[in-house]
């Protein structure tokens, strides 16, 4: 299985042989929903929290009398209909959200999506960005170059979500030439997770041997074991 590989300036300058356990994984509906909602859950800080009725200040004295006033008998300006009283069924910070992820099931959504992206013609390899120190305009050109190059015009056109920039390694100069785009996102083959990859609708892979090489360390318990 090989796939294109393309120079900053958007020329075709050769291919990479892509491993089947990264780009031949087959889709699963339910396995990709447990692990994104789980996932999702597990980085929820759960910070949420609004007080009841017993925990609200004041309403110790009952307002009025329970009859004879004509009006509705209360005995605490603190219930949940009053303003400034408790809520009633809001969010607790007590709630655990966390989901437990098993290893080889988190490495097998991860080549799941790969393997999705790279299905639907959504991942993008580049030689090299070619940038050695910040800047935006570099980015920029880069961008509309490879999205020229491969036909993919929505990599340069998408105002949400366009594309993720994936790294071997850190690189500040890259990070901070891509920084102000609102649409692109920069990171480390070592971190993305399937919910990073299914976020943005293109992938591309910098120096594609060194980035397909730490993720394929990322994989290989599931490949073994496969």
């Amino acid at each position: 299985m090989d796939a294109k590989v393309y120079s900053h300036q958007g020329a075709e300058v050769g291919k990479v042989t892509l491993p089947e356990a990264l780009f031949g994984v087959a889709w699963n509906n339910d396995l990709m929903h447990d692990v994104v909602v789980g996932m999702q859950g597990n980085a929820r800080a759960g910070t949420a929290h609004t007080k009841t009725r017993g925990e609200v200040r004041g309403g110790g004295k009952k307002p009025w009398k329970q009859k004879g006033t004509g009006r509705a008998r209360h005995g605490s300006t603190r219930s949940p209909i009053w303003v400034g009283g408790g809520v009633a069924h809001g969010p607790r910070n007590e709630k655990d959200y966390t989901v437990k992820i098993n290893k080889k099931v988190r490495q097998k959504a991860l080549a799941m999506a790969l393997s999705k992206k790279f299905t639907d013609s959504e991942v993008i390899f580049v030689e090299s960005l070619g940038m050695t120190e910040p800047k935006a305009k570099d980015a920029k050109t880069t961008i509309a170059a490879l999205a020229k190059g491969s036909g993919e015009k929505a990599l340069a056109g998408k105002r949400k979500n366009a594309a993720l920039v994936l790294l071997p390694s850190r690189s500040e100069a890259i990070e901070l030439s891509f920084r102000n785009f609102g649409n692109l996102e920069v990171m480390q083959a070592k971190d993305v997770s399937p919910v990073d990859l299914l976020t943005y609708k293109y992938v591309v892979v910098a120096a594609p041997t060194e980035a397909l090489a730490v993720l394929g360390k990322r994989v290989a318990t599931t490949a073994k074991t496969a």
